[in-house]
């Protein structure tokens, strides 16, 4: 039977686009599920502002009439200026093992990006660097996070039958996170807010955090500049994810470093870890899900550690151990035993340096392809 190529055009097939992950994940104990309410309002223009700079086309991939794949074909105008580049991206992919449905999915993906004039494409990548990025290539034995994608080992054998390579790596650790604050971090601290003039927030409530969060995103578009693909949020996405995501964030967890003039230099965010809990939950908030969420966020013994921005001016300046100053200590609070620090360059020592008086392992990797034209 040959294979089908629909472009999703209607509710049922944005369903289909958006469930077929369960299906091809079901009973595997390492996929965390998406919130399928949360994966509509990305793909529905005038909730996700980034639809608004980005052209898209998702693309079923269907045998006997039957899901068996899907892909997004995305040009992120914004990210092209930046970059002066004439790429687009794929993904939210996945596919059975099954070369003709690989290869029918990577050709319509590309047959788009072509038609709009684009040179290459690459991915997996989002609409924007809050999206999840990067294909699994090591670790697949390993508890996905809901900041990451999980894909079955197959993936990246038809990804480079199809004619792409590697463009860049991402690398995560695990850190053991059940310490004492190390002397040296005390030391620093200590010395780095009393040469720069800096202090922590020690924000208790989401109401102190809050009027900081635009700053912090305005430091994450500064520090994170030059970072792989990444564009600057503007005042509607910073609105857009400030609603998605802090909405978990414990301000305990989220250390803010300001300056003399009370300016956000550095932040560190780390939530909850809700893996498992979102497992259960199997994609839906009702009637039960977020009960598993809201018991999570309660009861922990692990924390994702999902970004960290200093100052440019700041940065390999010992900033990284005021973070610590409050995050150990709140750990051991929470009985946290570890960390998953997401993905991170696999070049950018900047940020694994923070690592190094930490207890880790190298746990898994993961890719963004390319193709040119």
């Amino acid at each position: 039977m040959p294979i089908e190529i629909r472009e999703v055009t209607s509710k049922r097939e944005l369903d289909q686009f958006i469930k077929l992950p369960f299906e091809l994940y079901k009973n595997n104990p390492y996929w965390v599920p998406p919130i399928i309410m949360e994966e509509k309002m990305t793909f529905t223009k005038g909730k996700n502002p980034a639809l608004d700079f980005c052209d898209v086309k998702l693309f079923l991939a269907l045998k006997n009439n039957k899901p068996v794949g899907r892909i997004a074909s995305i040009i992120n105008h914004k990210a092209n200026e930046v970059w002066k580049s004439k790429h687009a991206r794929f993904g939210w992919i996945d596919f059975i093992d099954d070369y003709e449905v690989s290869s029918a999915l990577f050709k319509a993906a590309e047959s788009f990006a072509q038609k709009k004039g684009m040179d290459a494409i690459h991915g997996p990548l989002g609409f924007t660097d809050f999206d999840k990025e990067g294909m699994l290539i090591f670790g697949f034995n390993e508890l996905s996070t809901t900041a990451t994608i999980y894909n079955h080992p197959y993936y990246q054998v038809h990804t480079e039958k199809a004619g792409y390579h590697k463009d860049a790596d991402w690398v995560e650790f695990e850190i053991k996170a059940d310490i004492t604050l190390p002397e040296k971090h005390k030391r620093i601290a200590e010395l780095v807010k009393q040469k720069n003039g800096l202090r922590l927030l020690n924000a208790k409530s989401k109401k102190e955090l809050i009027p900081y969060i635009p700053q912090i995103f305005d430091l994450i578009n500064e520090s994170y500049r030059d970072i792989y693909g990444f564009v600057p949020a503007n005042a509607e996405q910073v609105k857009y994810y400030t609603k998605l995501y802090f909405g978990f964030v414990n301000p305990e967890f989220v250390p803010v470093v300001l300056n003399s003039e009370n300016k956000v230099v550095g932040v560190g965010i780390t939530m909850p870890n809700i893996s498992k809990a979102l497992q259960k939950a199997k994609g839906k908030l009702f009637p039960f899900g977020f009960i598993y969420l809201l018991r999570a966020l309660k009861k922990m013994d692990t924390v994702d550690f999902y970004l960290t921005a200093i100052k440019p001016e700041l940065q390999n300046k010992g900033v990284n151990a005021l973070l610590f100053a409050q995050l150990i200590p709140t750990y051991n609070k929470y009985k946290i035993i570890k960390a998953e620090t997401n993905i991170e360059l696999e070049e950018n020592h900047k940020i694994q340096n923070m690592w190094e008086d930490f207890e880790k392992r190298n746990h898994k990797r993961r890719r963004a392809f390319i193709k040119h034209f």
